[in-house]
């Protein structure tokens, strides 16, 4: 029987969700699978993915081939390159202590990436964010100025309404008083 590593889709309409299984190859994506190791969500930025690394590990030492989505998701956590060390470890290339230091490094390097890319779209989504504020202050300013304009414009016709209704005022007294 073979056994493949793949993704089982979840999620609604537009917006999947997928579990990292294992499953015999003849079964359909999303149906009988042996074990559930893990899920990837592609909807985030970077994308989430929660692996059990112990598991995934023994399966690809079982035999079970990931797919080709898979095999980015395995060595993006790591779980091939660990896999490569192990098979050197068997070999006699190194110990198994060098193999540990080696992969704890490519972790922690792994990490700094990631924590580097996080930090990266928080700071430029604060910047956007002040940014639209700017804008958006901007706006306001301009709508105010517009508003008082209006005001003082309105203001100035009343004024000058009032200036010749007193005139004609005048001039009717003065006419009255000639008469």
């Amino acid at each position: 029987m073979a056994v493949k590593i793949r993704l089982a889709r979840r999620g609604k309409k537009g917006y999947a969700f997928y579990h990292i299984v294992v499953a015999d190859a003849r079964a359909p994506r999303d149906g009988k699978f042996i074990e559930n190791i893990g899920s990837y969500n592609p909807n985030t930025n970077p994308a989430t993915i929660t692996l059990d690394f112990d598991k995934a590990l023994d399966w690809l030492q079982k035999g079970a081939q990931p797919t080709d989505t898979c095999r980015a998701i395995l060595s993006y956590k790591g779980v091939l390159y660990k896999k490569h060390l192990l098979g050197g470890v068997a070999k006699g290339a190194f110990s198994e202590s060098d193999a540990e230091a080696k992969f704890n490094k490519w972790m922690s390097e792994k990490e700094a990436q990631i924590n580097a890319k996080t930090s990266k779209l928080a700071a430029d989504a604060s910047k956007e964010a002040k940014a639209r504020f700017e804008a958006e202050q901007k706006v306001k300013e301009e709508r105010a100025k517009a508003i008082a304009a209006k005001k003082e414009a309105a203001a100035a016709a009343a004024a000058e309404a009032a200036a010749e209704e007193s005139a004609e005022e005048a001039t009717e007294e003065a006419t009255e008083a000639a008469e």
